[in-house]
């Protein structure tokens, strides 16, 4: 674990790749160029959000692609396909390509639940059985056997010139070791019993927390979810969890990138008092400081304390010029200070 002294095994960060929507194209591009310039900053990954019917990613599948014939060694992740949207079958047939093509450095994150606006357009999206639709872990089960090569047809053999298998194609091995899962107390718990990897972010959930716990302790609250997923994995001391705060280094910034990054994490503290929502969720504050500030809070945090590797949030709105800074002082002044040393 990254406590003071001790390595951090892997380090990276989430973008949403956010574009203009009369204009996608400079935006998509710009995804691709950050994932370059963080493979030559020596970061271990790369992990892509995905939003539907917004100006972001819609379909990090594809720009994984992409940036796989531009890359060779980063890992390139999602955080996280919300499978609502998706065909785990036709799912699996992507990615497994995509990881074919890769090498082997697809990391798919993945959630399940009613997707966010389903209301708005489900009609659209499934004509018939909006309202009959499973979205349940089932969704990931199934994801997770066509990963694995598992049958899914009742015929293997030959039509005509037609060659047919019973499972995925292509299979790309070792694919589905490198699921993860995202969610709270129940999430990291159902996780961990099935061997998928652990994803952290910036909310938990405070409804299952243990007693005597402060439904405003953010750092605990996560702490708690990953030693019970650790508690129920079959493999506790190699599996994966990485945490995802928003963390903006400031050593290179410009007096007017400081104060607009901490106008930035300012105008998002309101949020992080008490918990939101009938589900009690709550927000982690964003860190903006030097990396020895950083560092000195990293390692205090018990979040940070329990994951094995880091993929720090890039915040959604700023500049080209902003992110440059952001990551360049990650892999440089921030990563050194948490006991990382990147390639």
């Amino acid at each position: 674990m990254p406590r003071r002294g001790e390595p951090l095994r892997k380090l990276g960060f989430l973008t949403i790749g956010r574009f203009d929507a009369s204009d996608p194209g400079p935006g998509l591009e710009q995804t691709l160029t950050v994932i370059e310039r963080a493979e030559a900053l020596g970061f271990d990954s790369v992990w892509l959000r995905d939003r539907h019917l917004q100006p972001g990613i819609s379909s990090p599948v594809a720009i994984m692609a992409a940036a796989t014939q531009r890359t060779s060694r980063i890992e390139l992740g999602t955080a996280v396909i919300p499978l609502g949207l998706e065909n785990p079958l036709r799912l699996a047939e992507d990615l497994a390509t995509v990881d074919i093509l890769s090498g082997g450095r697809i990391n798919p994150g993945v959630s399940v639940g009613t997707p966010m606006m389903y209301d708005h357009y489900k009609t659209a999206l499934y004509p018939e059985t909006h309202d009959q639709e499973n979205f349940s872990k089932d969704r990931v089960l199934r994801l997770l056997s066509c990963l694995r090569g598992e049958p899914v047809s009742d015929f293997e053999g030959t039509v005509g010139i037609e060659q047919f298998t019973n499972y995925v194609q292509p299979h790309s091995a070792g694919l589905a070791d490198r699921l993860w899962y995202g969610g709270g107390l129940s999430s990291a718990i159902w996780a961990g019993q099935q061997g998928i990897n652990y994803l952290t972010s910036s909310v938990v959930s405070t409804q299952d927390i243990s007693e005597g716990t402060s439904p405003t302790d953010f750092a605990t609250i996560q702490g708690q979810q990953i030693d019970a997923y650790r508690e129920h994995h079959p493999s506790p001391e190699t599996a994966r969890v990485s945490q995802g705060l928003v963390v903006i280094p400031t050593d290179s910034a410009s007096p007017d990138q400081v104060r607009r990054y901490r106008e930035y994490a300012a105008s998002r503290f309101e949020r992080t008092k008490s918990p939101q929502g009938p589900r009690g969720m709550l927000f982690s504050p964003d860190y903006v400081g030097t990396s020895d500030e950083l560092a000195d809070q990293l390692f205090e945090h018990a979040g940070f304390q329990r994951a094995s590797e880091i993929a720090f949030a890039l915040p959604f709105t700023f500049d080209e010029d902003d992110y440059t800074q952001i990551i360049a002082d990650m892999a440089e002044q921030l990563g050194p200070r948490l006991g990382w040393h990147g390639l």
